[in-house]
C-alpha cells in the first residue's frame, strides 16, 4: 500500500527531527567533560613515566572515564628543571582542572603555593605529614591526598637484600638519604646535587674493598639513571635501587613499592574526587604491594653468585 505524505505533513515531520537532534545532543552533553591535569617532573616521553601514566589512564577508563567522551587529560612534562616546574604548574592551575595527579618533592610545594582548592592526588609521597601536606594520614584535611611510597623499615629490608646479593659487603653508601639498618654494615652518607657529586663519591667508594651502594628514591638520581647505572657498572659495585626505572636502565636490583600499582590506585582516588568526594577526606594510604627485582646478567658481570634463597625471594628475574 502506498502512503502519500503532503507538504504540510512533511515539513512537520522534518521539524520534529530538527527539534529531536539538539535534544539528543543535550542529553549526551548532560554531564560536562571533566579535566584531569597530570604534572610529571620527567622529560617528555620518559618511558618509565609513560608506563605509569598509561596504567593510571587505563584504570580510570575501567571506572567509566573515557578520554574525549567525559574526561580530558592535560599532561605537562617539566624534567628536573624548577623554572619549567613553576611555569607548567602555573599554567596548569590557571586552566582550572577538576583534579591534578602530580608527584615529586619539589613539585607538590609549587602546586600548594599556587592553589589550596584544586584537589591533588599523589601516587607516591615520602612523608606527607612531615612536610605539612596533611594534618593526619587518616584525614589529610587540605586539598592533597594520595599514597605514600616510603616507610623507615624499607631501608632495613633493602640493605638486607643487598647483603644477600653480595654477602661480602661491609659498608654501603647511601645516595641520597643516609640511614643505618640493624646489619653488620657501615653506612656512609653521600649528599649529592648533581652527577659530578655522584661521580666523585663512587670513585672514592670503589677504592674501598667490599663496598656497595643504595640509591633511595630521588628525582635527581632517577633523572640521571642511565649515567648512574653506567658509572656503577664501570666501577663494578653492587647497587640496589629504590625505583624500578634503574633496572630498566641496566641496574642490578630494585626493592620498593610497586609504582604501577600506586598509579592504578591513584585512579580510584581521582574517580572518587570527580564523583564529589573531597581530597581532604580521603586518607593517605600506604603501599600494599612491594617488588624485589633482580638482573642476573648484571650479577654475573659483577662476579656475584646468587643463592637459590635470594633468587626465590625475587618477584621478577631479568635474564
Amino acid at each position: 500500500m502506498t502512503v502519500t505524505i503532503g507538504r504540510r505533513e512533511l515539513l512537520a515531520a522534518l521539524g520534529g527531527v530538527a527539534v529531536a537532534w539538539p535534544l539528543a545532543a543535550r542529553a549526551q552533553q548532560g554531564e560536562r567533560i571533566r579535566r584531569i591535569g597530570i604534572l610529571t617532573p620527567y622529560p617528555k616521553g620518559d618511558p618509565e613515566m609513560g608506563i605509569r601514566v598509561r596504567a593510571f589512564r587505563e584504570e580510570l577508563e575501567k571506572l567509566g572515564w573515557t578520554d574525549g567522551a567525559n574526561v580530558q587529560f592535560d599532561q605537562r612534562w617539566t624534567a628536573d628543571h624548577m623554572d619549567r616546574v613553576w611555569a607548567e604548574a602555573a599554567s596548569l592551575i590557571a586552566s582550572n582542572p577538576d583534579v591534578i595527579l602530580a608527584s615529586g618533592g619539589r613539585v607538590i610545594p609549587v602546586l600548594v603555593q599556587l592553589s589550596r582548592s584544586i584537589p591533588i592526588v599523589i601516587p607516591g609521597a615520602s612523608d606527607p605529614l612531615g612536610v605539612g601536606w596533611a594534618t593526619s594520614l587518616a584525614r589529610p584535611g587540605g586539598n592533597i591526598t594520595g599514597f605514600t611510597s616510603f616507610e623507615v623499615s624499607i631501608f632495613g629490608k633493602t640493605l638486607a637484600l643487598l647483603k644477600q646479593i653480595a654477602p661480602a659487603i661491609t659498608h654501603v653508601a647511601f645516595i641520597y638519604n643516609p640511614d643505618k639498618g640493624p646489619l653488620a654494615v657501615e653506612s656512609i652518607a653521600v649528599p649529592i646535587h648533581g652527577f659530578a657529586d655522584i661521580d666523585r663519591a663512587v670513585a672514592v667508594l670503589a677504592d674501598r674493598q667490599n663496598s656497595g651502594v643504595l640509591f633511595p628514591g630521588d628525582l635527581t638520581t632517577i633523572a640521571l639513571r642511565d649515567e648512574i647505572v653506567a658509572l656503577i657498572a664501570r666501577h663494578r659495585l653492587p647497587a640496589i635501587y629504590s625505583d624500578p626505572a634503574f633496572l630498566r636502565a641496566g641496574g642490578l636490583a630494585f626493592y620498593g613499592p610497586d609504582r604501577i600499582d600506586l598509579y592504578r590506585r591513584s585512579a580510584g582516588y581521582v574517580d572518587r574526587i570527580l564523583r564529589g568526594e573531597k581530597a581532604g577526606d580521603l586518607p593517605f594510604q600506604q603501599p600494599t604491594k612491594y617488588q624485589f627485582i633482580l638482573n642476573i646478567k648484571v650479577a654475573k658481570a659483577l662476579g656475584l653468585e646468587l643463592s637459590p634463597t635470594v633468587l626465590a625471594l625475587a618477584d621478577e628475574v631479568i635474564e
